[in-house]
């Protein structure tokens, strides 16, 4: 599955595919539109493929696929954003919080009606 990269026709350079495209214009949106954006690279899984994950001041976060984790160091180093591994670092505790936030406010909210 190539997100980022395509071969050219030529078999030379490759280059961005459309969804690898459409990913770095999300992140690059969310960096542009928040403060104090760090990216994290999250290592590929049995089920899931490496991912770039961008956690803002107010623990805000956004997380896409790339193909690799050389794709996903190069990509948040792009952005111009302080890159992190999360195998070293871990993730950040606002992150966490922002989460729990998010799912007591999803807990306290009324119910939809049918």
């Amino acid at each position: 599955m190539s997100l980022f990269r395509r071969r050219a026709r030529d078999g030379g350079t490759p280059r961005p595919g459309r969804e690898g495209r459409a990913a770095v214009a999300h992140l690059s949106e969310f960096v542009a539109s928040r403060t104090g954006v760090e990216a994290y690279v999250e290592p590929p899984t049995r089920d899931t493929p490496a991912t770039v994950l961008l956690v803002a001041t107010t623990g805000e976060w956004t997380r896409r696929a790339t193909p690799d984790e050389r794709t996903a160091f190069d990509v948040a180093g792009s952005l111009g954003v302080p890159v992190y591994n999360v195998r070293f670092t871990g993730y950040p505790q606002r992150y966490r919080d922002w989460g729990t936030k998010q799912k007591g406010r999803r807990l306290t909210q009324d119910p939809p009606a049918v």
